[in-house]
């Protein structure tokens, strides 16, 4: 097999769950193939670098070989290296960090002002 279609591909090394979201990944601009956006019909060859913005992570590949039959997890390495920096990466674990306000139990709903300032601290932490 030569080439295959760009959504088979990234549905097949399990990137996004069913061919319908890597089509409409592709359509929206959020798959990049050496450094242009493509078409879901768009083939992809050995070598190419494929990036995927998948919020809040920009993920980068690079096809090692073509096959459009989805891979057990497992297989996924054999078809593709994965070339995302550490520091992308690091961005799925900022979820896990939230912000607790201590606020005495009882004390009901905060207040307009309160709520302003938790909206204000929220937004300085996330830029």
């Amino acid at each position: 097999m030569e080439d295959v279609r760009i959504d088979k591909w990234l549905w097949a090394m399990r990137i996004y769950k069913t061919r319908s979201e890597a089509a409409d990944a592709c359509k929206h601009g959020k798959v990049i193939i050496n450094s242009v956006e493509c078409k879901p019909s768009r083939t992809v060859k050995k070598g190419e670098i494929v990036t995927v913005r998948k919020m809040p992570v920009v993920y980068t590949y690079r096809v090692i070989d073509i096959t459009e039959n989805r891979q057990p997890a497992k297989n996924v390495e054999q078809y593709a290296e994965n070339l995302t920096p550490q520091e992308e990466m690091s961005k799925l674990d900022a979820k896990n960090v939230t912000i607790f306000v201590h606020r005495d139990k009882g004390s009901g709903r905060p207040t307009k002002k309160e709520r302003r300032a938790l909206d204000n601290l929220m937004n300085e932490i996330t830029e």
